[in-house]
């Protein structure tokens, strides 16, 4: 009887994973990896412009600035710097820009100017994050930069 108990553990056959995760690892071996310039690239950061907004609560006097990343404008006791301005592809949804930026401001009788923002400022979305200030109000407008097959 144990022959017979022993003659049924025949090895049996691996099972073949055909999972997406499985499928798509296969296919990616067989895809030749393309470099950046193959694929094509977005504007790099250094030539971006961001158009951002600056308003003065107590005079409601607006401007419009257009800077690159890493420069800085100051106007009046605002200092406001650009660290980087992003926006999605024109085929990707949904469309959102943003922008990083520091706003610093000088306070009536301070000897410096004091950081009362840092982060990322959203167009579409304006109320994710704000800068939180009683006399100055900043926000992105637009993040000027092209894409592979822009013309």
């Amino acid at each position: 009887m144990a022959v017979l108990v022993l003659a049924g553990c025949e090895e049996a056959e691996p099972e073949v994973d055909n999972s997406p995760v499985e499928l798509a690892l296969e296919d990616a071996e067989e895809t030749p990896e393309l470099s950046p310039v193959e694929i094509g690239d977005s504007t790099p950061m250094a030539e971006r412009v961001a158009t951002i907004g600056l308003l003065n609560k107590r005079n409601n006097v607006s401007q419009d600035f257009e800077i690159r990343p890493g420069e800085t404008i100051e106007e009046g006791q605002v200092i406001v710097r650009l660290e980087a301005c992003e926006r999605t592809a024109p085929y990707e949804f949904p469309q959102e820009t943003g922008a990083f930026v520091q706003v610093d401001v000088l306070e009536r009788g301070a000897d410096a100017h004091t950081r009362v923002f840092s982060g990322w400022l959203f167009k579409e979305n304006p109320s994710l994050n704000v800068v939180e200030h009683p006399v100055y109000d900043v926000w992105v407008k637009d993040c000027a930069m092209s894409f592979p097959g822009d013309e």
